[in-house]
């Protein structure tokens, strides 16, 4: 059949029919610079210094597997996922339009799952004295006040009662009926001398701020106060300080309590009994019972005896998930569990939110923290703009081509033509039958 003329021109029409009808039947695929989208470069965080050129290597390489197993469950068609060089990574999602940030959120976050238990307050409460004393030894006495937070306090069973009953100032009530008015300027004199010769012992920076949860195991800060408490406790003195095998961890979401707003500080185990790296699967729903979003998470085998071992010994204890180390939830050990549990969202959160922590939690925790070094997104305005150019670009390139070829060659210049449309129809509907992605330089590749 190729042997002759004829056979081989059957052959090739047989060839571009099928071509252009893989053109006609699935299109091509615009990238990011004809139909817009997200341009991300992203870059393995290491502000220590301390990782080596081959465990950088590494990370990268751990980091694009998990972040592809990510943006693939994100729907995103035809994602561009990259290393540059040793250190970065670009991600380009084509045609993601109004999800920026939820994309962003999903390609950063680390999403490490802990189980711990919930201890008492009691041997955190004999520590805040040494936590305090840690502070102002960390930050000195005169930074400590010009934070604002010089509050002395007098003995230890005073500031206990402080604690215990709520009270945000350790000194005597002040009097405010009028006929102690007149006394007001002296007592503040005679309280400003007393602080300048108080001791450090005397200040409390920390234990000032904490106020009784109404929950098992927690503290109450208000809201206001929440920045200066997460400074204090990022000190590295003050860890030491927490009572052995204790820590304490911020809980996701904020309460309200009559006209203020508060954060819960839980007192957790140091080490969890489980993490995320047993967990097998994570799914999102809702609770039709109490109208609240959840995810429901099935560990493996290993890690499904763990935690019915460890639940079947704390019932009636209160087990805290914890998620890059915030508490989630923490509710109360009612029976044995075994490989399936969940994680109880509140009733305020969309589906959407629950959906993408289980999302997170299936592709697994980024090996180290993730930092966005550059962003752009491309706009479907843009994207047309260059869509309606790369037409008239195509278009004035091939009428030039046609041109010069049929002016200069003659015959031979038109069948020069007829072969270069037939060659055009047969890459076109290659790249429409393999699914590959068409972008302006390969507009122009194809024009040349």
């Amino acid at each position: 059949m190729f042997k002759t003329l004829r056979g081989r021109l059957i052959t090739i029409l047989i060839v571009a029919l099928i071509s252009g009808w893989q053109l006609y039947d699935k299109g091509l695929k615009l990238g990011l610079d004809l139909q817009g989208g997200m341009h991300i470069v992203l870059e393995v965080d290491d502000p220590d210094g301390t990782m080596t050129p081959e465990a950088r290597a590494d990370m990268i390489d751990r980091v694009v597997r998990i972040i592809r197993t990510r943006i693939d469950e994100f729907g995103v068609n035809e994602p561009l996922i990259q290393k540059v060089g040793a250190e970065r990574i670009i991600v380009e999602l084509a045609g993601l339009q109004g999800d920026e940030d939820r994309a962003k959120e999903i390609v950063q976050r680390n999403a490490f799952l802990e189980f711990k238990l919930v201890l008492p307050t009691t041997d955190m409460n004999n520590a805040l004295r040494r936590i305090d004393r840690s502070i102002v030894a960390a930050l000195g006495i005169d930074s400590i006040r010009a934070m604002g937070r010089d509050v002395a306090g007098g003995n230890d069973q005073e500031a206990l009662q402080a604690l215990l009953f709520g009270s945000r100032d350790t000194t005597s009530a002040t009097d405010t009926t009028d006929a102690e008015a007149g006394d007001s300027e002296a007592d503040a004199e005679e309280e400003e001398s007393a602080q300048d010769e108080s001791s450090p012992d005397d200040l409390r920076p920390f234990s000032s701020l904490l106020l009784t949860g109404d929950i098992f195991g927690t503290y109450m800060v208000a809201i206001e106060d929440v920045p200066a408490a997460e400074h204090f406790l990022s000190l590295p003195d003050v860890e030491r300080a927490f009572p052995r095998d204790q820590m304490l961890h911020w809980a996701e979401d904020m309460e309200g309590r009559g006209a203020r707003t508060y954060k819960y500080l839980y007192v957790l185990t140091e080490d969890p009994f489980l993490t995320g790296d047993m967990l097998n699967n994570a799914t999102a729903g809702r609770d039709t019972q109490f109208n609240q979003s959840q995810v429901q998470f099935e560990l493996s085998r290993a890690g499904g005896r763990r935690f019915s071992t460890f639940t079947s010994q704390h019932v009636g204890d209160y087990l805290a998930i914890v998620l890059d180390k915030e508490v989630v939830s923490a509710p109360v050990i009612r029976d044995r569990i075994g490989a399936r549990g969940q994680i109880d969202m509140g009733s305020g959160t969309p589906l959407e939110e629950a959906a993408d922590l289980a999302l997170v939690l299936r592709a697994g925790a980024l090996p180290a923290q993730i930092e966005i070094i550059e962003e752009r997104t491309v706009g479907p305005s843009l994207g047309q703009d260059s869509i309606d150019q790369g037409k008239i670009a195509g278009l004035v390139g091939i009428i030039l081509v046609v041109v010069v070829m049929i002016t200069y060659y003659r015959i031979a210049g038109v069948i020069a033509v007829a072969a270069l449309g037939v060659y055009g129809v047969l890459v076109l509907g290659g790249l429409a039958g393999i699914g590959a992605t068409l972008t302006v330089p390969g507009i122009a590749g194809l024009i040349l």
